[in-house]
């Protein structure tokens, strides 16, 4: 692995297949996001999204106790509102550089996922997560609402479910979170970073452009009608061919098919 990034808070790496690793760091035990970590961690995915051999994008934490376990409460008790918006902002900036990455990033959960962690796990493509992980939006029980991202749940768990998450404050487990589709697989946690590495390299294997491609399409579909995105994806599946990857790639499947028969 080639260390990429090193900042104070954000470090990244990338291995020879284009899956790349951004590590939070120096965040305390628990991964919490200060402001100053929440700054790293923008300021590297935005060199990351820049960067043409990164395919994929690994988003963890240090150690096995949480992904992130939530927003600095030290540092959030002495925000105004003014101050309060500006913190705020930048938690937004931050998990829109996740969901705007232009390759999938999968994000690695151990254990806590709270506020804004899981925020910042909803806004990764894939989350895969540890046997004993916990999920959880508690900030109505400090006094304050789950936003920005927290407006991602009930697309993906229905909006009843993300309701209950989001009035009561209480935490899931990690098979319910299965069970709802708010994670994509759980495995033991001395799994997960096989499995991690295992979904990664798949990826990393398919078409760099054609991986673009697609998840610039999913954004997209997120603010069409149906129609338009129909409509849309026309343009797209010509556009494809012009990278050469559907020609190299079905020629390849076809070569395959033929040695079968032999």
């Amino acid at each position: 692995m080639l260390r990429i990034i090193n900042l104070p808070h954000a470090v990244a790496s990338l291995n020879d297949a284009g899956v790349a690793t951004l590590s939070i760091h120096e965040a305390k035990s628990l991964n919490i996001l200060s402001t100053p970590v929440i700054e790293d961690l923008t300021r590297a995915l935005t060199q990351l999204a820049q960067r043409p051999d990164v395919r994929v994008l690994i988003l963890r934490g240090t150690g096995d106790k949480a992904f992130v376990a939530g927003a600095d409460i030290n540092e959030m008790a002495r925000l105004t509102r003014a101050t309060g918006e500006h913190f705020i902002k930048g938690l937004r900036d931050l998990c829109e550089s996740v969901r705007r990455m232009p390759v999938p990033v999968i994000a690695r959960i151990p254990g806590w996922a709270l506020g804004g962690g899981l925020e910042l796990a909803m806004a990764c493509d894939m989350r895969i997560a540890a046997l004993g992980a916990q999920f959880g939006m508690p900030e109505v029980k400090v006094g304050i609402p789950s936003v920005i991202h927290a407006t991602l749940m009930p697309r993906l768990i229905g909006q009843g479910r993300a309701a209950w998450m989001l009035l009561s404050g209480e935490l899931i487990c990690a098979k319910q979170a299965l069970e709802w589709g708010l994670v994509n697989t759980v495995v033991p946690l001395d799994d997960l970073d096989a499995e991690i590495l295992k979904i990664a390299l798949s990826l990393a294997q398919l078409g760099p452009a054609v991986l673009r491609q697609q998840k610039s399409l999913l954004r997209r579909w997120e603010t069409m009608s149906l129609d338009a995105a129909i409509e849309d994806s026309v343009t797209e599946f010509g556009k494809a061919f012009e990278t050469g990857e559907p020609q190299q790639f079905m020629t390849a499947f076809l070569a395959d098919k033929q040695v079968g028969k032999t």
